[in-house]
């Protein structure tokens, strides 16, 4: 099967044929570093994060752009608010916190939760303020052709004209008579209330510092033109993959898309936008108190745990959390963990580490390679690594040393491509000290039964192992040593 995805634009499931062969660009949209990241911002993340990794195992070279907006009308009124004498301060908000530190603290703890959740870094994350030059560019390219004008009173706002340009809405298949108003600036100074801001005049009350002097006047740009000026920059006119979560779609896509398109770029060939994730089948918010941020889920299991979590439904899927989701993940991690640690410790030296140079994609099943070319179908994909982990624990009992080195191969191929591997052990999730101090006991009851053992002394022995077997920890003598593992 040839790699397929579903194109938005399209509205249908589509092969994909990279714009240069033996090569891939994806584009996607990062954080606007408003405020502290929530599971939404980190699911998509891991969602374009398996899709690299996906690409790259199929052989190809990946080129990846994740934006950071680090100026926006609420980044600016955070600021400000904590500049007034009665702004009550807080650790999430300090008092007096210029713009540009807010932006760069909270770009921070983002890096820090994509860290600890294993999400690589892009090939490159260019931050909008680093870019506005090219943004200049893309607007004068517009006026020229007739799809952009100044604002018809003084404000120095530069609109793009809907009206203008035919295919407008063709991302979500909307006629423009249908689409709500563009919430930009003063309408006196549109053609159309629709039409939308490529570039803001400077407003009283904002800081000199979140102004740039362009052939318009001073101001600062619009938020699609952003993610335009920056996807071309890196990846050039016409690229493979554009993606974000399904709440971009409108109005930033369609817009990105339109004022692309019509200053004469193809621009993306692929539009891939990931689901959002609910609380028992509820929108979060925090109004209704139904939240839950990625730091409390690293609070209640492991990292790994909560990529696998995240990770597990299809990307285009909702993804549902309720309580005890975690426990489901920790579950599922762990028995993949146990296998690939008894059959690398039966295979010693031998266990392939795949890094000869060939691509991933050559080691896994044939069922994951079908799944994941079927529109990156994670879920099913994940079904294939569980049977093999099962064929892998049967091969193991039954000492089929070729079986074993056989499915660890597989097993590991698919959890480097899934990006579980990646993920740092830490001490911040309750789960790592936790399994620390179960290592720890099992292992002394185990140093307590080898003595036993030395000793003779044989009921002894028996009843530490008994009340290991009814705690769920499974003992394997060998050559070695005894080891232990949970029950699958």
């Amino acid at each position: 099967m040839a790699q397929r995805f579903y194109d938005t634009q399209a509205a249908q499931v589509r092969d994909f044929v990279p714009v240069r062969p033996g090569e891939a660009s994806v584009y996607y949209c990062g954080a606007t570093v408003q405020g502290m990241p929530h599971v939404g911002h980190v699911r998509s993340a891991i969602v374009f994060d398996i899709l690299v990794r996906w690409l790259e195992a199929s052989g190809l070279k990946v080129t990846s752009v994740r934006n950071v907006t680090d100026i926006d009308d609420k980044i600016l009124d955070r600021s400000a608010a904590s500049m007034e004498d009665d702004f009550e301060a807080s650790a999430l908000y300090p008092a007096r916190e210029q713009w540009w530190a807010l932006a760069y603290r909270f770009e921070k703890a983002f890096d820090a939760a994509y860290l600890a959740l294993g999400v690589r870094r892009p090939t490159y994350e260019p931050r909008a303020t680093g870019h506005v030059t090219e943004m200049f560019a893309l607007i004068q390219r517009l006026m020229d052709r007739g799809h952009a004008y100044p604002a018809t009173d003084d404000s120095g706002d530069v609109y793009f004209d809907v009206r203008s340009f035919d295919a407008y809405g063709s991302l979500t298949r909307q006629r423009v008579e249908d689409m709500q108003d563009a919430p930009d600036a003063d309408p006196r100074g549109k053609r159309d209330p629709r039409d939308f801001a490529l570039w803001k005049g400077a407003k009283a009350g904002e800081p000199e510092t979140a102004r740039w002097d362009s052939p318009w006047g001073r101001g600062r740009p619009g938020w699609h033109l952003e993610c335009s000026a920056m996807a071309t920059k890196y990846l050039g006119a016409e690229f493979d993959i554009h993606g974000g979560g399904l709440d971009l779609r409108f109005p930033h896509h369609e817009n990105e898309l339109a004022q692309s398109s019509a200053a004469g770029d193809p621009f993306a060939r692929f539009w891939l936008h990931n689901g959002l994730v609910t609380y028992e089948g509820e929108k979060m918010s925090k109004s209704v108190g139904n939240t839950i941020s990625p730091e409390e889920m690293m609070q209640m299991a492991r990292p790994k745990a909560v990529r696998y979590f995240l990770g597990q439904a299809h990307y285009r899927s909702q993804l549902d959390y309720r309580p005890g989701a975690l426990d489901e993940a920790e579950a599922a991690v762990e028995r993949i963990e146990n296998f690939v640690s008894r059959a690398s410790s039966q295979l010693g030296d031998s266990a392939v580490n795949h890094d000869d140079g060939t691509p991933l994609g050559a080691h896994v099943p044939e069922a994951f390679r079908a799944a994941m070319e079927d529109d990156l179908n994670v879920p099913q994909a994940l079904a294939v690594l569980h049977e093999t982990v099962r064929l892998g624990n049967s091969a193991l009992a039954a000492k089929e040393t070729d079986a074993v080195a056989a499915r660890y191969a597989e097993v590991t191929a698919m959890t480097r491509i899934l990006g579980l591997d990646d993920v740092p052990e830490s001490s911040a999730g309750a789960a790592g000290p936790a399994a620390d101090a179960l290592d720890s006991l099992v292992r002394s009851q185990i140093e307590a039964r080898a003595q036993a053992r030395a000793e003779k002394d044989w009921a002894t022995a028996d009843r530490i192992r008994d009340a290991l077997t009814a705690a769920g920890i499974v003992v394997e003598d060998g050559a070695d040593g005894a080891t232990w593992h949970l029950a699958d």
